[in-house]
Parts: structure tokens; sequence; C-alpha cells
């Protein structure tokens, strides 16, 4: 007897429930922040381009304690200190995903994960080439893999379109994994010499701050002294600062026991997310967006192969790489799109992740570190090939906008106002029983208001 057909796996399918309010909620965080983001953005290149000496004067102004080896400039502190709160997070969300989210399932994370891998490799292949056949440099290859969730969406809430959940929880997941693949990056290529005491001293705090969240101690005046010595012996050890941040992140527990409503992680993400969105990532882009921006420097963006290699990377790289990715899984996994999207819907998610603005900035400091004029230009370039991926997204994606609008609605709908969408409640008895009592409420209002008007008509009849 032949085995029953199995049930092809479906690509972007409907997410359940909880996993759907989680991905609003945090979506809804990311989205304000990234509005936030770009008007810091701006709001630093008309500083630098109207006002440049004050801009480098507060950008380069020093201060913190000496002999604790901060004397630090304040972009430098907003690099490598605010991004901690930014990459804290991130660690939170990861870990998450690890245990709660699309990641714990290895069939469900394959897609993310390979269309990760995919969208990063392509773009640092992109800038290779590109610099091998221009002469330039290859120390930048890692500038353009990455993606900025935050600005992505707020590039969303600025054009207005709408995005089924499926393909933004795509984009959510897609940016952690993004954002694991860059702290290693960070860790592995950008760390010249290595100070072992203060690794030693860093590590010796990490583990008193696995004890005390094991052992259930609350309380931020015990974390928070903590996590600053942390990240400052971590900093003084030649490791970049932030990976701190991202160690005591994927520290939280993420899963809720008995009786919890929320886990640790889970309280602390929504109470660290806005300070990291809100706050810490707009000043960080504050003074390392500000660029000079003329015709001449535009130019020289296009014809330099660094920076055409971080454009083409941002805007081939990632579009390439991501749906290349995509397809090749569900190729290879006989999966399939959802039966609402097509092919089309996955190529403009793939161009917007080719917006790469926080990590991308930082990467690009790192990378040509001591070369003041290189570093500027390759910051043009992420703003460039950021802005060229957002205008190509935005055309792609209000294509098919009504299609998207149709089915956010869909998601949205709940007529028996039980506070659960209508389409999640399908295979549920009591909801249909609800719904009859309110089509019979309505049929009954319609017979009644027919009458009323055949009653008129009647009375109507007579001569004029």
């Amino acid at each position: 007897m032949a085995a029953p057909p199995s049930t092809a796996r479906k690509f972007f399918g409907r997410m359940s429930l909880p996993e759907r309010n989680f991905v609003a909620d945090a979506l809804r965080a990311e989205t304000v922040g990234g509005v936030l983001l770009l008007i810091a953005a701006i709001a630093a290149l008309i500083w630098a381009n109207t006002l440049p000496d004050s801009y480098e004067t507060v950008s380069h102004y020093h201060f913190g304690p000496a002999a604790l080896g901060l004397d630090l400039s304040v972009e430098h502190w907003a690099a490598d200190g605010l991004l901690a709160v930014f990459f804290f997070v991130a660690g939170i969300e990861l870990k998450r995903e690890l245990v709660a989210g699309d990641l714990r399932d290895p069939k469900a994370a394959v897609l993310p994960v390979v269309a990760a891998v995919c969208g990063m490799a392509v773009p640092a292949l992109v800038y290779v080439l590109t610099n091998v056949f221009g002469n330039g440099s290859l120390e930048g290859w890692a500038v353009p893999t990455a993606t900025d969730i935050a600005f992505a969406l707020a590039v969303l809430a600025v054009i207005g379109t709408s995005l089924p959940s499926a393909l933004r929880a795509f984009l959510l997941t897609l940016a952690v994994v993004d954002d694991l693949f860059a702290i290693l990056i960070i860790a592995v290529f950008f760390t010249d010499s290595i100070d072992f005491a203060a690794l030693g001293g860093a590590v010796v705090g990490l583990g008193v701050f696995w004890l005390l969240l094991r052992k259930g101690v609350r309380g931020w005046y015990v974390y928070v002294p903590l996590a600053l010595v942390i990240w400052g012996l971590t900093y003084n050890s030649g490791i970049h600062a932030t990976i701190a941040g991202v160690a005591m992140g994927l520290m939280l527990r993420c899963h809720p026991h008995e009786g919890e409503e929320h886990s640790p992680g889970e309280h602390i993400e929504h109470l660290v997310r806005p300070v990291s969105a809100g706050l810490a990532v707009p000043l960080f882009a504050l003074f390392s967006a500000g660029v000079s921006i003329s015709g001449g420097a535009i130019g020289e963006v296009f014809t330099r192969p660094e920076t055409l290699g971080v454009v083409l990377g941002l805007v081939v790289g990632k579009a390439v790489g991501i749906f290349g990715g995509t397809w090749l899984t569900a190729r290879f996994t006989r999966a399939s799109l959802s039966d609402d999207l097509e092919w089309a819907d996955v190529a403009a998610v793939a161009t917007l992740a080719g917006i790469g603005f926080t990590v991308s900035l930082l990467i690009g400091e790192l990378a040509f570190e001591g070369n003041t004029s290189l570093t500027d230009e390759t910051k043009a370039a992420v703003l460039i090939g950021s802005f060229i991926a957002a205008v190509l997204a935005t055309a792609l994606l209000k294509l098919r906008n009504a299609k998207y609008r149709a089915m956010c609605e869909d998601e949205e709908r709940d007529e028996d106002l039980d506070g659960i969408p209508d389409i999640y409640e399908q295979d549920n008895p009591a909801y249909h029983l609800r719904m009859a009592a309110i089509y019979e409420r309505k049929a009954a209002e319609h017979r009644r208001l027919a009458e009323v008007a055949g009653g008129a008509s009647e009375g109507n009849d007579g001569p004029a």
C-alpha cells in the first residue's frame, strides 16, 4: 500500500498567534526607533555639511576616566558604549529565537539562516571582486554584509507600505541571524591584540553575571554596575566592547517558568529596547553619519573601488544573496511559497535588506581605522547604497501594496470582537456560533429595514 503523500512545507506561512503578537510588538518598537534613526542620520548630514567645524569639535571631544583607559571621544563613546546596549538587545533576541522562536526548529531555521549567510557572503564577494579588479583595498569586505532592521522598517513606515506579518517576521529573523554573524566578524577579524588580564577579568565578570541570574538575584543596582565593569574590561582587553553586550544578552533566560507570564529575557528586553532604539542607536547615527556630501564626493563614491564595492554589495549583493539563498532552500528542501505570496515579494524584501546602516557604519570605522578620508568615504557609500536599496525596494513593494494591504486586513479582522483575529479561529466551534449569532442579528435588522422600506413604498403608490 502506497504511503500517503506528505504535506509540502510552506515558506512564509501563517505564524502561531503568540509568535505573531511577539513579532508585532518587536517590530513596532523597531519601527519607532528606525524613524528616530532616520531623523538622527538626516540631522547628522545637515550638521556636518552646514557647521562642519562644530560637528568635528563635538564628535572629537574627549571625556572619561583616563586611569581606566576610558578617556574616549564622543564619537568613540557612541560606537563602543551606546552600541553595546544595541548588541545587548540583539543578544536577547538571538537567545529568544534559539529557545522559543523560529531558530528553535531546525527545519524552520534553515530558511533564515541560509538566506542570512548568502545575504552576507554575496555582498562580501561583490566587494572583493570589485576591489580585485579595481586594485582597491580588501579591508572593507565586511562593510556591506550587515542589514539594519530598524532603518528598513522606518522606510516601510515612511512610504506607508503594508507588509504581511510572515514577511516582516522573516525580515526580523534574518536581521537577528545577520547580527550574530556581524558580531562574529567583529570579534574575529577586528581584534588586533588581546590583553589577557583584562579579558580574564571580563570572563570572571560574565561568570558572576551568569551565576547571579541563575540564583534569581534581582535589582538593576546589582546588574548595571556589574555590566559596566564587564564592558570596561572587555574594551581594555582589545576585543570590541559591543561583544560584552551580546554575551550578557545571551545569558538571560528567555523561556518562562511555570507561573511566569514573561521570561526575564523578554521582560528586560521590553525595558531596554526603548533605550536602545530611542537613544543609543540614534545617538550613534548622529555622530557617525555626519559626512561631507557634495557632487564631487558622491562622484568619488562611484569611482573609488572601495566605496563602489560597498554600494554594489548593499544594492546588488544583498538582493541576490538573500533571494538566491531563499530560492535554493526552497529548491533543495522541496518547500514552496505560501499560496498568497510570489517570488517577486521575496525579491522586494531581499532588496529592502540592502539597507545596511548601523553595523555597516561601525564595521567601516573598524576596517579603515586610521584612514580618516577613506572612513568618511565609506560612510558616504553606506548612506548612498542604503538610499538606493530603499528606493528600489519602495518601487517593488508599491507594485504589490494592494495585495499586501488585503492580506494585512485579513490578518487583523476580528468581527466577533474577542481580541483574537478571525483567521486564527477557523477551527473553533465557539467562534462560528458567535459569528452565526452576529449574522442572525444583522439579518433581522435588514428584514426590519426592508419591511419599513416596503411600507413606505406602498404608501406612495396613490395618485399624486
